[in-house]
């Protein structure tokens, strides 16, 4: 209960994140007739209505030889709910993206926070650049569990105080941490997702490998699995060519 004898919501602790596909105008067939007004000029029209499928060797040579454009001309927006933590990583991807995220300073932040769950590893071993986590021992995944809530639960409780005290939220919302949740837009093309996709997952078979953060590669998870199923070949193209982005 706060001082102003209101009752404090509880928290609540998550250990996923969501990845909701609302709207999209993105198809295989977007990428070939893109493609073909280079050479068939107002004549590519007529390549809107022409089978992807019989076109997969165009897709696949615009990846290989890493022809961008034809890529641009789609769209899929996103609504991502994650900590704030992926967000900030998220956000230095720019080119090719448009983000609107909840504010805190116009309206009062929930009390859900992310914990890492059971199969989070914890270990890092190696330098940066070239490191690898390992999982952790129960104690220290007793000891994240168990900080986690303490400190999540003592500064919503001070995040409270503040705002029953008549404090900005844009003030208050200084003592939350960054695993609280928040809710964005993300906007993107097929290429800016490949160029994301290629940095925030990691897969053996890439030619360029990265090593993302766990958190934000469960987003990207997410993100590729709604790209597969509305641009399956576009997207077996990516995968075939090393998962770099054209």
């Amino acid at each position: 209960m706060s001082d102003s004898g209101q009752i404090t919501p509880a928290a609540k602790f998550r250990s996923d994140v969501t990845v909701e596909l609302v709207r999209s105008a993105a198809e295989d067939s977007d990428v070939v007739w893109s493609a073909r007004v280079s050479t068939a000029g107002e004549k590519s029209l007529e390549a809107q209505s022409e089978d992807p499928n019989a076109s997969k060797g165009l897709i696949n040579f615009l990846m290989k030889n890493r022809h961008g454009t034809p890529f641009e001309h789609n769209s899929m927006t996103f609504m991502i709910s994650a900590p704030i933590f992926v967000f900030r990583e998220f956000h230095r991807h720019r080119v090719g993206w448009s983000y609107n995220e909840e504010s805190g300073r116009y309206r009062e932040l929930a009390p859900v926070f992310y914990v890492p769950g059971p199969d989070r590893k914890l270990v890092q071993v190696g330098k940066a650049g070239h490191y690898e986590f390992l999982d952790g021992t129960a104690e220290q995944s007793r000891i994240v569990h168990e900080a986690t809530i303490r400190a999540c639960e003592s500064s919503y409780a001070a995040y409270q105080q503040m705002l029953d005290a008549g404090v900005a939220r844009e003030v208050a919302r200084g003592v939350l941490p960054v695993n609280t949740f928040s809710t964005m837009y993300a906007t993107c093309n097929a290429r800016s997702l490949m160029s994301f996709l290629s940095l925030r997952t990691k897969d053996n078979e890439s030619h360029f490998p990265s090593y993302p953060q766990r958190e934000i590669e469960m987003v990207a998870e997410k993100m590729e699995a709604e790209w597969a199923r509305l641009m399956p070949i576009t997207h077996a193209c990516f995968v075939a060519n090393g998962r770099v982005s054209p």
